[in-house]
């Protein structure tokens, strides 16, 4: 094969096919299109219509660059057959067990592996543990296809590194992490990807290497966030200010500056159980990993105790109060709510009071009713409020002015107007000399 595929991409005589078009998928083949020929696949036909309608619903690229976009959307499989360079990006999630859910990467193997050529590449670029790739999604694209991996058709993996929501750093200017089969699929692979990365790649010295890299990457920050969180408990019982003594440590060079907060979506409050499920399977029982997962993921519901606690004090009847929530997205300024840890909260409150109200200007509310069976309110309806409480850091919420603020809550006693401020938007003193009970995490 060696760089005659290559080749082949670079002329024109031959396509690249991203096969999963959401958070990850949609930018990479957007940005492939620039350069070469690109098929973009998803098994939604809803999802196509809308990018050939110049929709983008995730954000990621825009409806503008959508709309201006040469990519060949299409919902129908067969159409895989005029690649020879496959990019698989779809999502990995967790059953509810917590176990890997492997079932749309898996189902992506046979839809390629029903379409695959002689002398033609995959890439996975879905997170999973290490062994995936050689030791499930190989042996599927041989059986659906008929072929011998190394011999007919090669393999690698290349995680995603995406950023929802983030607009600094995007897919062209991170590093990609590369890898083959082989020594010749990694450079192939390293050389096409290079079409669209100006940072450059690193090549991976195995597979395995490569899919243990995203991992790591991620459970690191999992278990960062978790022992802030773990500070910001303690410290509340302490009456102390979680955000001063953050200020006050991030003053030394080397602090992490990492901070307490909800951690949801589709990669951090996830890919550690991929890990903590190989880890079991070979007779290691995760002790640092899970116990930061166990914190991250009680997240929520500590923060609804605390907001019917506060409810309690202030003198206000729970199942009678006007209760909003601001966000339903696991992050700030990104439509994705997937695996949002706003929606414990508003579970446990809804255990003391079924009226709980939800804004965000964001969301998809179609979405948020189909994943969560919650409906959205406008910004502007939120009127005669007890507490408020701020999950997601919008600018919208941000931009929110003390007058506007104060004409969303009741007109009572100081005291009786709560603000729960998660993502520290409000300047904690201002607010506490307005008479409102603020609490922050």
């Amino acid at each position: 094969m060696d760089k005659e595929l290559y080749n082949k991409i670079r002329n024109g005589t031959e396509k690249v096919a991203i096969i999963g078009l959401g958070y990850v998928g949609l930018p990479i083949a957007v940005a492939f299109s620039k350069k070469v020929k690109t098929i973009g696949f998803d098994v939604s036909k809803e999802k196509i219509e809308e990018y050939l309608s110049g929709k983008d619903p995730t954000k990621e690229v825009g409806d503008e660059e959508i709309r201006n976009s040469s990519v060949d959307f299409t919902c129908t499989k067969e159409r895989l057959r005029e690649a020879r360079f496959f990019v698989v990006a779809v999502p990995t999630p967790v059953n509810v067990d917590k176990t890997p859910d492997l079932t749309p990467v898996t189902s992506a193997c046979e839809i390629v592996g029903r379409n695959l050529l002689k002398d033609s590449i995959v890439v996975f670029e879905s997170t999973v543990y290490p062994g995936v790739t050689e030791e499930v999604c190989i042996p599927i694209l041989e059986r659906e296809s008929g072929l011998v991996c190394g011999r007919d058709f090669k393999a690698g993996y290349s995680p995603e590194r995406i950023n929802p929501g983030d607009k600094i750093h995007r897919l062209n200017n991170i590093v990609k992490i590369v890898s083959g089969i082989d020594e010749e699929a990694r450079e192939i692979i390293a050389s096409v990807y290079e079409l669209i990365i100006d940072t450059g790649v690193y090549k991976a010295g195995s597979i395995k290497v490569a899919e243990a890299a995203k991992l790591v990457e991620n459970a690191q920050r999992d278990i960062n966030i978790a022992f802030m969180n773990e500070l910001a408990m303690v410290f509340d019982k302490m009456n102390i200010h979680t955000k001063e003594v953050i200020d006050a440590m991030n003053t030394k060079w080397n602090a992490l500056k990492f901070t307490p907060g909800l951690v949801g979506g589709h990669c951090i409050g996830v890919d550690p159980y991929y890990f903590i499920y190989q880890a079991e399977c070979l007779g290691y029982h995760s002790q640092i990993i899970l116990s930061g997962r166990k914190i991250n993921d009680d997240m929520g519901y500590i923060i609804g105790d605390i907001v019917i606690k506060k409810l309690v004090k202030a003198n206000i009847l729970v199942k009678t109060a006007n209760i909003y929530v601001m966000g339903i997205t696991f992050k700030e300024n990104c439509p994705d709510i997937r695996n949002s840890k706003v929606a414990d909260i508003i579970k446990r409150l809804r255990e003391y009071n079924e009226n709980v109200k939800i804004a965000d200007p964001v969301a998809d509310e179609e979405e948020v009713g189909r994943a969560y069976r919650l409906e959205l309110i406008k910004l502007r309806e939120v009127k005669a409020a007890d507490c408020i409480i701020f999950a997601v850091a919008h600018d919208e919420f941000k931009e929110l002015s003390l007058k506007r603020l104060k004409a969303m809550y009741k007109d009572t006693s100081a005291g009786n107007k709560i603000l729960i401020d998660i993502k520290n938007i409000f300047n904690k003193e201002e607010l506490e000399a307005e008479g409102y009970t603020y609490w922050s995490l």
